[in-house]
């Protein structure tokens, strides 16, 4: 029974497909392209310490990563957006001094919603006892929104296109559509990173030096469709 009711869903595919292919008409493709600039960060940030024993790596770790959580804290970070990712503790041998030690590590993700805190943040940060920033990634409160509308802009390229090729046709004009097929992405920035330290400027006055550039989110909605002919 199951052989028959495959068969016959093969069947009807196959038909669909050839009654599709005998429809007049034209397949185009559209793209809409958005920038936005980001609002939102997240930061992943690492501690790490090396030392002769594991007891005592250990418990220097925990004693930075308690400064660098209360720091959080105290930043009016909410807990929902800051997370341990990591925690490692393991032996590691020293080719140089031809010994071994042992290396603890735990990883930090902080979700910063206010881009402006960014400087004051790492530096403090910093300050703290992170010894590694392992990286940063830009994102957009707005996001969905944003897609929406390069969504929208690809189908109105679509359509003008189509509208287009067919406008020097006699008799004819673009129809429904048939097949609308998704090929969107959305590209984000690389940081470029400064050294997290103030600059004296050349009047004697200092002033926090900015370092990230964050560039533009750039989303970009590619599509293809096929219109009927009428």
């Amino acid at each position: 029974m199951k052989k028959i009711v495959l068969l016959f869903a093969l069947v009807t595919a196959t038909i669909q497909a050839q009654e599709l292919k005998q429809v007049p008409q034209i397949s185009v493709s559209g793209e809409g392209r958005m920038k936005v600039t980001p609002d939102e960060v997240v930061i992943t940030v690492a501690v790490e310490n090396i030392g002769k024993e594991a007891a005592e790596v250990k418990k220097k770790n925990d004693e930075t990563v308690d400064k660098v959580l209360k720091l959080i804290k105290q930043r009016g970070i909410p807990t929902a957006d800051y997370q341990t990712q990591r925690v490692n503790l393991y032996k590691n041998y020293d080719y140089n001094t031809k010994k071994y030690n042992y290396v603890a590590n735990q990883t930090i993700s902080i979700y910063l919603k206010d881009l402006s805190k960014y400087d004051k943040l790492m530096i403090d940060l910093v300050d703290s006892g992170i010894n590694t920033i392992q990286g940063v990634e830009f994102k957009s409160s707005k996001i969905k929104e944003y897609e929406s509308q390069a969504r929208k802009k690809a189908m109105l390229d679509a359509k003008q296109k189509a509208e287009d090729y067919v406008s020097v046709l006699v008799g004819q004009k673009v129809g429904k559509v048939l097949v609308i097929s998704d090929n969107s992405y959305t590209n984000y920035p690389r940081p470029v990173f400064a050294e997290m330290k103030t600059m004296a400027m050349a009047d004697g006055a200092s002033t926090p030096q900015e370092t990230l550039a964050i560039g533009e989110i750039e989303i970009v909605s590619n599509i293809s469709v096929s219109f009927v002919l009428e």
